[in-house]
């Protein structure tokens, strides 16, 4: 027989942070690329709004690669 840690339940504090975090980067993102022309955009503009609304790291990959020079 094993024996299992106990459960730990989430620190709501965490999450709470965490969640705001996520809704800021996913807002700045979708604000960004309705200022922009597709032009501006790499890659298509609806694929960067779902993978920001995905998780941070796609708003995180949108500012770093998905943007051109205006």
């Amino acid at each position: 027989m094993t024996s299992r840690e106990p459960s730990r339940k989430p620190n709501r504090a965490v999450l709470a942070a965490v969640a705001v975090v996520h809704v800021t980067a996913a807002t700045l993102t979708w604000r960004d690329l309705r200022s922009r022309t597709a032009g501006q955009v790499r890659g298509s503009r609806e694929g960067w709004r779902a993978a920001s609304a995905v998780n941070t790291l796609g708003s995180v990959g949108y500012w770093l690669f998905g943007r051109r020079s205006r």
